[in-house]
């Protein structure tokens, strides 16, 4: 284990990736001792004040200071993430699984797969969460929906193969039942890609969440995720920059070191593209 984070901590950008991204959890997970302040604490009098000693990052259109809104923003943007790229692995692998091993499953869920992958991931959120209605738990359910299908086809794409090598076959020609094969053969086998695959997702999810949020069909306005503070606030960036300035670094420096550190694992895991590099 320890000398998997060597190598993978060997290059400096995916070093500074993973700092950024433990520092951004550590205040997820202690925003109420990092933070300070209310998030949702209004001053009408400390509208749209700059950042001084008081307010770190200022203060948005209500008064709110805007340091400890982007602080618990972390916690529901990073739980919104989390929640996806688990539950789209969950999914993806099992349809992926399915649609690899059995040949009569192949057809009907690849057609579905490649159904849902020929819409723009954020056209299909939106329809998605107009169906489902504005809520947290619907937005993390239609983005769930939306990344499957590209778990779905990795894991196919890599069951195919592993499904056709000998231990798979050894094991079938001594009885062993599908449930075993798949569970203790095949899946282990599988868990590079999949590692990929999520760490992706999950910069993907922050980011579409920030658009649906922006678009207007995202999380409800009193749920203080990122995406929420740019929409309510991108009015006045005009005359008080920092109330869209700070959250949107907030959202493109965790995306960043995510899909960083998701090329580092991926070139660690995967030994032809750390050839080709």
């Amino acid at each position: 284990m320890r000398s998997l984070l060597s190598r993978l901590f060997r290059r400096r950008i995916v070093m500074a990736a993973a700092v950024v991204l433990l520092a951004t959890v550590v205040l997820a997970l202690g925003a109420s001792v990092f933070a300070g302040a209310d998030p949702n604490d209004t001053a009408v009098l400390d509208r749209l004040k700059p950042p001084s000693g008081a307010h770190l990052m200022g203060t948005d259109e209500l008064g709110r200071d805007l340091y400890s809104r982007v602080i618990h923003g972390a916690r529901y943007s990073l739980a919104i993430a989390a929640f996806t790229a688990a539950g789209a692995i969950v999914l993806g692998t099992l349809v992926g699984l399915l649609a690899g091993f059995f040949r009569r499953l192949d057809t009907p869920l690849s057609r579905v797969v490649d159904a849902m992958m020929s819409f723009p991931d954020i056209l299909l959120a939106i329809a998605l969460v107009a169906i489902l209605g504005p809520s947290l738990a619907n937005v993390v359910l239609a983005l769930v929906l939306v990344y499957t299908p590209r778990v779905a086809r990795v894991v196919r794409a890599s069951t195919l193969v592993v499904r056709e090598l000998l231990f798979v076959e050894a094991a079938r020609a001594i009885g062993a039942r599908t449930p075993h094969i798949l569970w203790h053969h095949v899946l282990p086998n599988l868990l590079s890609p999949i590692l990929v695959q999520g760490s992706f997702i999950f910069a993907y999810a922050i980011l579409a969440e920030a658009g649906l949020s922006f678009l207007g069909v995202g999380v409800p306005p009193e749920i203080p995720t990122w995406g929420t503070m740019v929409a309510g606030s991108q009015q006045y960036a005009d005359r008080a920059f920092w109330v869209v300035l700070f959250p949107g670094l907030a959202i493109i420096f965790t995306a960043l070191s995510l899909q960083l550190l998701g090329d580092g694992v991926r070139d660690l895991l995967d030994p032809k593209l750390k050839k080709a590099a």
